[in-house]
């Protein structure tokens, strides 16, 4: 699929330069359509088509997904977003009196509150110290002790687009007999990622942002070899494997990650999910990341060339689909309401403005954000 042809695909083109992404993307005409048609069954048969709905979901939407990160279809839960899958893992480890978990000090707080609240359990946290936005791998490594159960952090930093380096984190992890938990809602459908090779444990994406989906829906990664070590926290009628038997008791989980679905999943927002991944996966991955990777280019060399402060890394390695700046003497709540003005839509964060094109973007959108700042 070309990606002039996706650009179509997004009516609020025709009335904003949307680069905000990493707080919420615009639906699609397909996103809409599917969920308009499952609805639309809905009204027509009622549950006539459910237990349809229900193989569908699990079979065809799971392969699709577990198709984007390199994953198996027994390996992906759905969850309403990324916080939910996070508290999966935080709530469903065996934890102990005096095991610690670690944690950058800059994570957005879906990754913060759910260990905080593990201190009743005895559970301590160490914070990785930030070095001027950026989570080193040897400083993770300098806190793990023999106590560490769990390294937790962002695939792609919210509010300065740092990108982890994921191979290293989970090659030290997995030496050190430490699982990994990512948040990586920045990071899926964006960038480039491959289970098969980066040895993560758990990992967990929202579907409203990069992925271009709908609101209340995304998925939970739980490597095979993992599951047996995650407890449901919350089970119901959907978390074992027994049909429509409900006065059958037998408490047996499901043999897949599909025991973290304690009951009906979204299946209307499930529907656009699909069609999103579906176009995500008709461009490709990899070229969706280059693509935005030469947009960002673009912006960074711009925003420098007009004395902005970059707050983002302008490493290789280090960048993402996120880029953060500030005027070196106006206020970014000033310039963003000057942006608003001419329609222009970027994120207000931790005192910075932060840009975030996706896919449908093209180098005319960054052009314009560039020739309206101040």
């Amino acid at each position: 699929m070309d990606l002039r042809a996706v650009q179509e695909e997004f009516p609020i083109r025709s009335h904003r330069v949307y680069l905000n992404n990493a707080a919420i993307a615009p639906a699609s005409i397909p996103v809409i359509t599917a969920m308009n048609r499952f609805l639309a069954d809905i009204r027509d048969h009622g549950d006539g088509h459910y237990l349809d709905w229900c193989r569908h979901a699990d079979d065809v939407i799971k392969r699709k997904i577990a198709a984007l990160i390199g994953a198996d279809r027994s390996e992906i839960a759905f969850v309403k977003n990324t916080t939910e899958g996070v508290l999966l893992v935080a709530n469903g480890l065996d934890w102990a009196p005096g095991d610690n978990v670690i944690v950058p000090d800059i994570e957005y707080p879906s990754n913060v509150y759910c260990w905080m609240n593990l201190r009743r359990q005895g559970v301590g946290i160490k914070w990785v110290k930030s070095r001027e936005g950026r989570v080193l791998v040897e400083d993770v490594a300098s806190l793990i002790d023999e106590r560490t159960r769990l390294v937790t952090l962002s695939a792609v930093q919210f509010s300065n687009g740092f990108r982890q380096d994921l191979m290293r984190t989970a090659e030290l992890c997995q030496s050190r007999n430490v699982l990994l938990n990512l948040d990586a809602i920045q990071h899926i459908g964006a960038l480039h990622f491959d289970a098969t090779r980066c040895p993560v444990d758990f990992l967990s994406a929202g579907g409203h942002k990069w992925l271009l989906g709908p609101i209340g829906t995304g998925f939970f990664f739980c490597r095979r070899s993992a599951l047996d070590r995650l407890r449901p926290a919350n089970v119901g009628y959907h978390s074992v494997a027994k049909g429509a038997d409900h006065l059958d008791y037998d408490l047996v989980f499901r043999p897949d990650a599909g025991r973290f679905e304690e009951a009906l999943v979204n299946f209307p927002g499930l529907w656009g999910l699909e069609a999103a991944v579906d176009l995500v996966l008709a461009l490709g991955v990899r070229r969706i990341e280059q693509h935005l990777l030469d947009l960002t280019a673009r912006l960074i060399d711009g925003l420098l060339e007009r004395g902005y402060l970059v707050l983002s890394s302008r490493r290789a390695d280090e960048r993402s689909g996120i880029v953060t700046f500030r005027h070196p003497s106006r206020s970014a709540d000033e310039l963003h309401a000057h942006l608003q003005a001419a329609r222009i839509d970027v994120a207000l964060c931790l005192g910075a403005l932060r840009a975030s094109p996706g896919a449908y973007n093209d180098g005319a959108d960054v052009q314009a954000l560039l020739e309206t700042l101040p």
